[in-house]
């Protein structure tokens, strides 16, 4: 737990603490740490989840990318991929993410603001045009409609011959995260939740190397959550999913391999190496306590990295060039197995060519040119670092708690705990930063005059494009066999078989995901936050 820090005159400094509150010592000595943790690869994998690490397994260089049409995303994706990215991340627009096709009302304005628009499998089939499916590991930030665009993916490999076992990724999958923090829901809990399920079943027997979520801490994080909540709030969702997988009747040993997680990596150096550590430390326990598991793929947590979006200034921009090689160190010593390096001009729109290879660069310079991938852990042992990493942990087991106590992760964000837990660390981190007790270069100290940037912005023509598409696409299908399998995911949801093979059959006849989704919104209703007690 977070150590209160003492009672101070109003002439007296503060006493220094971390994000998240813990009180920093000015020296740290072999009494403030716990005992030597395991080596590597060992329960509870605190000092990492291999016993060498980078030397068995560099970490994936894995640029998160997305913007207008299809086609302009895929010439970045292999553009990035020239420049030694080693895995594609997916970003999708907020009509896509929300389930409606780029011709919807819902969706004037927003086609491929913030990522691809992708509404059909003639989308996705442009988007992956050319890139070899069975050589790349592909990571896809979408929810509530995930299953939808996993089994666009899955189509397209079918076309290019690569049967589903050779398929390598990550679907983030994440529901409970929208309604905690991010607000891109469409179905309400309990049926996202079957959802989710049935992608886990779906892809133990079709895509079994395929990671089936990535819970996401991530997105808590650029909220306002402190590293400490981070955590405890991503184990809680955690624990959510594989009951509801339990429930479902999957065996909790055989899909627990599949699961990944996705951390946010802030400026707070030390502290955010030792929450890798925490969360590695808790998640094994929680398999081993909680659910009586023993094999090691299960207990071992994976997880992938970003660094921290809300944490990039508008204000003198070249300064994140900084904080963004700062945040992917700190990722990289505390044991990531992928990083995304944010651009430096993201907070000024999407990133351009040159800072996204930048942000190629900025890891490989860590990876190859610090020496710091050959040593497993190499904060080990620090007492400053062992004493942060005990602190988090408990920080966290405490929340886990907290929400057990409210009934879970589902009660607690119907409830308003989870969002007024972080809003009010939001806040706070707010007041900080107005009354100048927490510094950002640039902004509230050290400013100085603008720094001319390139903004890279999308041209409206996009929208235009993409609606025209789709009409030309739903004159050529064949309307009857797309409303024939549309009838057949209304009978799946009305039921309660997997629901992923009949939304694969309709997606390959060129249904649209707002048509799928349209089914599903109107046999699960659509999400409305409501009064919180």
């Amino acid at each position: 737990m977070a150590s209160p820090a003492p009672e101070r005159t109003p002439e007296s400094p503060p006493e220094p603490t971390s994000d998240s509150g813990i009180l920093l010592k000015p020296v740290y000595r072999a009494a403030d740490a716990p005992g030597e943790a395991p080596p590597p690869g060992s329960y509870p994998f605190t000092r990492g989840i291999y016993p060498q690490m980078y030397r068995r397994r560099p970490w994936t260089i894995r640029q998160y990318a997305g913007f207008g049409s299809a086609a302009e995303t895929n010439r970045r994706f292999r553009y990035l991929l020239g420049q030694g990215q080693t895995g594609l991340s997916v970003a999708f627009d907020l009509p896509t993410q929300m389930g409606h096709d780029a011709d919807a009302a819902m969706a004037r304005g927003e086609v491929g603001k913030v990522g691809v628009s992708i509404s059909s499998l003639k989308d996705m089939e442009t988007l992956l045009a050319g890139i070899p499916l069975a050589d790349v590991s592909t990571s896809m930030t979408i929810n509530a409609p995930a299953a939808l665009l996993l089994l666009l993916y899955e189509l397209v490999a079918e076309q290019q011959g690569v049967s589903g076992d050779r398929l390598n990724g990550t679907v983030q999958n994440d529901i409970l995260k929208e309604y905690a923090a991010r607000g891109t829901y469409i179905f309400p809990p309990r049926p996202s939740m079957r959802l989710t399920t049935d992608l886990f079943a779906y892809c133990n027997s079709r895509l079994p190397n395929w990671n089936t979520i990535s819970i996401s801490g991530y997105h808590l994080r650029e909220a306002g959550a402190t590293a400490v909540q981070e955590l405890g709030f991503t184990m809680a969702h955690a624990i959510a999913y594989v009951d509801a997988a339990r429930a479902a009747g999957l065996d909790v040993a055989a899909f627990a391999p599949r699961l990944s997680f996705f951390f946010a990596v802030f400026s707070d150096f030390f502290e955010e190496v030792a929450k890798f550590r925490a969360a590695r430390s808790v998640w094994a326990g929680l398999l081993k306590e909680r659910y009586g598991v023993s094999d090691p793929r299960a207990q071992a947590l994976r997880f992938h990295t970003q660094t921290g979006g809300s944490t990039l200034t508008a204000q003198q921009p070249n300064n994140n060039i900084v904080r963004v090689a700062l945040q992917a160190m700190s990722a990289v010593l505390g044991g990531t197995q992928s990083l995304h390096a944010n651009s430096f001009d993201e907070a000024l729109g999407l990133p351009s060519e040159m800072a996204a290879t930048l942000s190629v660069r900025t890891q490989q310079i860590i990876a190859h040119e610090t020496n710091v991938a050959s040593v497993a852990d190499p904060l080990g042992g620090s007492y400053l670092v062992e004493a942060l990493t005990r602190e988090i942990e408990i920080g966290a087991r405490a929340q886990i708690s907290e929400v057990d106590r409210r009934g879970g992760a589902i009660p607690a964000i119907e409830t308003g705990f989870t969002q007024d837990a972080i809003q009010e660390s939001a806040y706070r981190f707010q007041q900080a930063v107005e009354s100048g007790r927490r510094v950002v270069v640039g902004v509230n100290r050290f400013q100085s005059d603008h720094e001319a940037v390139e903004i890279v912005k999308i041209s409206p023509k996009h929208e235009r494009e993409q609606a025209d598409a789709l009409k030309r696409l739903r004159q050529q299908r064949n309307a009857g066999e797309v409303e024939a399998r549309l009838a057949d995911v209304r009978r799946s949801a009305e039921g309660d078989s997997n629901l992923l093979p009949p939304m694969r059959e309709a997606l390959r006849r060129y249904a649209t995901i707002g048509e799928v989704c349209a089914v599903l919104r109107d046999v699960f209703g659509e999400y409305r936050p409501g009064t919180r007690s």
